[in-house]
């Protein structure tokens, strides 16, 4: 793990170089960790964790270095390329320093579940009774819910049907309503038709009786005149 060249000294391009081979080990190595995980079951290997932590430091140190190297630089446009190029390592090393955490946390994850394995098989096996009688309560709590679910799904279905039924006799009451409507109606027609007729009747026999008296007038003067 030791630099080519040391903190202090050294040009910036010697600088960089080395931060790009140590760079390039640090992948290395964290691609290593992630197969070893894959492949054995989240198999750990502290050594090499602890020397992809220590790369990832240098890195890191050496950006510190060379951020400081490229602003000296006269020409603005080298500058710039330095600038440029310092960045990029240390996003990278940053990102393989993610990576890092992630791998860490993933390991204390399943650290974490070990250890309450463990400690489950250890309660379940110092007390067997205590966890059947635990599994025994829930199976009964889960009866329970089972038959209380059962009810209310019955006694949904009763009030249902019992609505169902009030609909349907709502519906026979408005047709029975809009018969005796229609009764009435045709009643009322017919009284009014009736009205019609009886009134139809006096004016003929006024008129009948008008048309006697005009005759027998007429008749009268007549008579009268030819005398």
């Amino acid at each position: 793990m030791a630099l080519s060249v040391e903190l202090g000294g050294g040009t910036l391009s010697e600088i960089y170089q080395s931060a790009k081979k140590v760079l390039l080990r640090t992948r290395d190595g964290l691609e290593r960790l992630e197969r070893l995980e894959h492949a054995g079951g989240g198999i750990d290997s502290p050594d090499l964790s602890i020397s992809v932590k220590r790369d990832i430091s240098q890195i890191q140190s050496l950006c510190t270095e060379m951020d400081r190297l490229w602003r000296s630089v006269g020409a603005k446009s080298q500058r710039d390329l330095w600038k440029r190029k310092v960045e990029q390592i240390a996003e990278e090393a940053q990102s393989l320093k993610d990576s890092l955490d992630r791998y860490d946390a993933r390991n204390q994850k399943r650290a974490t579940e070990a250890r309450e394995r463990a400690e489950l098989l250890g309660r379940a096996n110092g007390d067997g009774a205590h966890v059947m009688r635990i599994f025994d309560e829930e199976a009964q709590a889960r009866d329970s819910v089972r038959n209380s679910a059962r009810m209310l799904e019955e006694t949904n279905a009763t009030g249902e049907a019992i609505l169902r039924k009030y609909a349907e006799q709502r519906e026979f009451l408005k047709r029975a309503q809009r018969k005796a409507l229609d009764v009435l109606n045709t009643v009322g027609l017919s009284n009014s038709v009736l009205k019609l007729i009886e009134r139809r009747n006096r004016v003929d026999q006024w008129i009948k009786y008008a048309g006697m008296i005009l005759t027998v007038v007429v008749l009268f003067l007549i008579w009268r005149w030819r005398r």
